[in-house]
């Protein structure tokens, strides 16, 4: 199951849901389906629909596999406007690759610290500055040097309390495609002093282009890449991730209640940033981050005059 939330073009502020079709190309209207379905709980949006299925064992993803046999609305992909795959209400994003921490910390001189083999460490975002497929991502005025994070997002679906690394997974709704933006030059400077980074990350992250529900993607071996105005970048797989979710989904609900919608960040897979690369966007650049299993996740980048 792939559940998107969109507008329609003329109906700004009008958020829909729908169920995405990829052999058909089309989104299909999710209040439609699930009413045929007899499915009278209240699912007006996507967080609602991923912890509903996870609640029913996935049985709503089940019922869903052909889309084709309901009569509902359903539009082309190309006629939606895109929107942040999940109402957030929360952002964590943890850096869970090896290579990536290695690499980064080289460039400084220094060692991967004691602490990172110790646990999944994460920053918290701004889950209300969150962008989805084809929206613009604005450079902010005070960043000379922009950079983009190929990761993948888990959507808990289940929220809980110290639940055990071996129950992780059945807290998980989904997962997408995510887009660190960074401005790494205000970020060095105010990590720095020990905290953030703040306005280094805060201004925009992408997720998208829909949530893919557990039963249709393989977290243990999905190739990742990164295209910036068609050319490849960056290119790694999941599969090389140290911290799993499960670990992660472990660690932070430690005395610490998780919530259907919260969103966990896998951090950026070795190789899949411009500061490894020394490689920077310009104004204009197409970024296009794909996850095999999940799709495409797409933003142009835009300097603020």
């Amino acid at each position: 199951m792939k559940v998107m939330r969109f507008e329609l073009p003329g109906a700004p502020g009008e958020v829909k849901i729908g169920f995405v079709d990829l052999d058909g190309n089309k989104v299909v209207d999710a209040a439609t389906v699930l009413g045929r379905m007899g499915i009278r709980d209240p699912l007006e949006r996507a967080v609602d629909i991923i912890a509903y299925n996870v609640e029913k064992s996935g049985a709503l993803s089940q019922g869903l596999a052909d889309l084709s046999r309901y009569d509902a609305p359903r539009w082309g992909l190309d006629e939606a406007v895109f929107l942040p795959a999940i109402e957030a209400g929360s952002l964590r994003d943890f850096i869970a690759f090896e290579q990536h921490i290695r690499t980064v910390r080289n460039q400084r001189g220094a060692e991967v610290p004691p602490a990172w083999y110790q646990m999944p460490v994460y920053y918290k975002g701004n889950y209300r500055a969150l962008l989805g497929h084809d929206q613009q991502l604005t450079w902010p005025r005070y960043s000379q040097k922009m950079d983009y994070e190929l990761e993948l997002a888990c959507i808990i679906g289940k929220g809980g309390i110290d639940v055990p690394e071996d129950e992780a997974e059945g807290c998980i709704g989904g997962y997408a495609v995510m887009n660190d933006w960074s401005a790494r030059d205000i970020q060095m400077e105010e990590m720095s002093v020990g905290l953030g980074p703040g306005k280094g990350k805060d201004f925009a992250t992408s997720i998208g282009p829909w949530v893919v529900t557990p039963d249709e993607f393989n977290p243990r071996d999905a190739r990742m890449t990164a295209r910036i105005n068609g050319e490849l970048w960056s290119e790694g797989n999941i599969g090389q991730i140290h911290w799993s979710f499960p670990k992660m989904i472990a660690h932070v609900s430690m005395d610490e209640d998780l919530y259907p919608g919260d969103i966990l960040g896998s951090g950026t897979v070795g190789g899949g940033c411009g500061l490894e690369l020394d490689r920077w966007l310009q104004p204009g650049d197409v970024v296009e981050l794909e996850v095999e299993g999940i799709g495409v996740l797409r933003n142009r980048v835009v300097r603020r005059e």
